[in-house]
């Protein structure tokens, strides 16, 4: 089996049996903020085709550092066979089927499957809101001899899970950062030092954490850090090491692995790795000595790739949406009602939030699920955003800020106190789908039911309310589908889980019924 890095999470898997294609970001993402690192502009035209000609397709989550828009609308034939993770929605798939994709592998979460002889995969999902309404995901391949582990950035909370599958030859893992935290806070650099590093340390320690568990023969590490190259960004990019930066490069953690008595692989985009039962065996697209120099001169690396890039960033920013007279209309007949159906949610955020867009000052007042003009009220939450970016994402309906603006580090924040994971919920969660998972999952640890409810209807069957497994509102996320080998299945929409409508079997865990009946019963 051969992995070969095409940059950032994007890699092609080829086996005898077939290729899979994941990942692929070429286009930068999050406002032109994120460039992949190394640069991957400059693949050969072999690797080109192989990468437009591959016979599956699978794409972790919906961030555009792994989704790429327009490099899968233009690049890829429209019914290659896509990998869908087993997510509780469709909303992956209704994105990819909106870029004219036509053919769809549904799986199941951790379950093999065979995709033709000699080529199996299994596809393990995180589903809270902090890993995005989306959903994360992660994947196992196997060509029958050996094993690769595509973690990515998917922070699975089930360590052994994908080592379950048998043992794993190479374990592709994301070490560095891929947050906004806590570097657009308005912190002085001594508090900024002290965060950053702690930050820093946490992250490898997090993802050895997940190599011991895993305990490949050689670890990959991918999925970041991105290039900044906006001369209003370039301080994020970590050159020296003293950088008040969250992204250190692949060197830092090789150097950890390597104290941890890891074998760790520099992989930049073409770097072919090919594994075997006996061996696993590098081949770079360039000589060592030039792949040592991208990060030895490091600094003048990133300058020209910079002036390559910089009149396709002027293009951007010119693009980016001019003011216009009705964002706080707009805002406020979009925001308002997802505010009204999520009163746990708003109760656990407890106070104002202000937007400050250039001149324009908008407040979200969560308490009263109103968004209105600042006209002097406490907050205790303030994002400053400039006025274009507030414009672009609101004309576009992005439903998740996380992902179309605050990852691309173009704004400041404040906080009165600790961090808030649900404020950040809600501007993950701007549809009317997303805050129904968004409130549910709140409910569910904040505020749990105490007492019995009735039962509900759902198609032809009389069921309890509650899901035994987390306690979502069945009459919200309850489905009845039919099964993979026949039948009816009631699907938990929140999380995926699966019950056998004629005995309420769970199907994803073995001590989890649930009481159904047919409703004539």
């Amino acid at each position: 089996m051969r992995a070969t890095s095409i940059g950032h999470a994007g890699m092609l898997i080829e086996t005898d049996a077939g290729s899979i294609l994941c990942d692929p970001w070429f286009v930068p993402a999050f406002f032109g903020s994120w460039f992949v690192f190394p640069r991957n502009d400059q693949l050969s035209d072999d690797l080109r085709e192989r990468i437009e000609s591959a016979d599956y397709l699978y794409v972790t989550h919906l961030h555009g550092d792994h989704h790429d828009e327009p490099w899968l609308r233009e690049h890829l034939r429209r019914d290659i066979p896509i990998l869908l993770p087993g997510y509780p929605t469709k909303e992956q798939q209704r994105t990819l089927a909106k870029l004219g994709f036509t053919n769809f592998i549904r799986t199941v979460d951790g379950e093999e499957m065979e995709l033709a002889p000699g080529l199996t995969i299994a596809i393990h999902t995180e589903v809270s809101i902090t890993d995005g309404p989306g959903g994360d995901s992660a994947m196992m391949v196997s060509d029958g001899e050996t094993r690769i582990v595509n973690q990515n950035d998917c922070r699975t909370t089930d360590l052994e899970a994908l080592r379950r599958h048998g043992p794993v030859d190479l374990h592709w893992l994301q070490y560095s950062g891929a947050i906004w935290y806590p570097m657009v806070y308005e912190y002085d650099d001594d508090r900024m030092r002290e965060l950053v590093d702690a930050k820093v340390e946490s992250q490898f320690t997090r993802a050895l954490r997940y190599v011991d568990r895993i305990d490949a023969r050689a670890v990959v590490p991918s999925a970041g850090p991105p290039a900044f190259l906006d001369p209003d960004l370039f301080h994020l990019n970590v050159i020296k090491g003293d950088e008040l930066s969250i992204f250190p490069d692949q060197r830092s953690f090789m150097t950890r692995l390597d104290a941890a008595g890891r074998r760790g692989i520099l992989a930049i985009p073409g770097t072919q790795i090919d594994v075997t039962p006996d061996e696993i065996t590098v081949t770079h697209p360039m000589p060592a000595e030039q792949v040592d120099q991208i990060f030895s001169m490091k600094k003048w690396y990133l300058r020209d790739y910079q002036r390559d890039w910089m009149p396709w960033l002027d293009e951007q920013k010119a693009n980016w949406n001019a003011p216009s007279t009705d964002l706080i209309p707009t805002l406020k007949a979009w925001w308002e009602p997802l505010l009204r159906m999520a009163p746990t949610l708003r109760g656990a955020v407890g106070a104002n939030c202000l937007i400050r867009a250039g001149e324009l000052e908008i407040l979200i007042d969560f308490p009263n699920a109103e968004v209105r003009a600042y006209d002097g009220e406490p907050y205790e939450f303030r994002f400053t955003i400039p006025r274009e970016l507030v414009e672009t994402v609101a004309d576009q309906r992005a439903v998740d800020w996380s992902n179309s603006l605050f990852l691309s580090c173009r704004w400041s924040g404040w906080r009165a106190g600790d961090f808030n994971e649900y404020l950040y919920n809600f501007f993950k969660s701007l549809s009317v789908e997303r805050m129904r998972r968004t409130e549910a999952e709140a409910v569910r640890k904040l505020n749990p039911p105490t007492e019995v409810e009735p039962e509900i209807r759902l198609g032809d069957y009389v069921v309890q309310r509650r899901c035994p497994h987390r306690n979502a509102d069945l009459s919200v996320f309850g489905e009845i589908e039919q099964g993979a080998h026949g039948g009816d299945v009631l699907v938990c929409t929140l999380h995926g889980w699966l019950f056998d409508c004629e005995t309420g079997r769970c199907l994803t865990s073995a001590d989890h019924p649930l009481s159904i009946r047919r409703a004539d019963d």
